[in-house]
């Protein structure tokens, strides 16, 4: 299943976010990247955010701790 860890800088403003689906895909569009299922976006983070976004998915066959 697709999962993505959304961390910010320390001192920067937010909070780190983790989203998982299991039809989740991320795109850019512009300064923007964008977290969307088949319903639509789920979670955009601006590119000037600072953020970090990075994929964590659990490997095929082991479950989820």
């Amino acid at each position: 299943m697709p999962r993505y860890l959304i961390t910010h800088p320390k001192g920067k403003q937010g909070e780190d976010i983790l989203v998982e689906d299991p039809d989740l895909t991320l795109t850019i569009h512009g300064a923007w990247a964008v977290l969307s299922d088949p319903q639509g976006a789920c979670l955009a983070v601006s590119a000037h955010a600072g953020a970090t976004i990075t994929r964590i998915d659990e490997p095929e066959g082991e479950p989820a701790v």
